[in-house]
């Protein structure tokens, strides 16, 4: 009734590889600064334009 079957498995290599393309983490550092910069730039605008509107 204890039937054993043949199983084979196939093993990777634990290794990745990690391409990097230094274009792409400039315009990505490019691209999230200028998020920084313009989120910088709104709370600028709203703590000394809008901001004394109400006092």
């Amino acid at each position: 009734m204890d039937e054993r079957k043949d199983i084979e498995v196939e093993r990777t290599s634990t290794n990745v590889e990690q391409k990097h393309d230094s274009s792409l983490v400039a315009s990505t550092f490019i691209k999230y600064f200028a998020y920084i910069v313009i989120f910088f730039g709104a709370l600028y605008f709203l703590v000394r334009y809008v901001f004394p509107l109400f006092s």
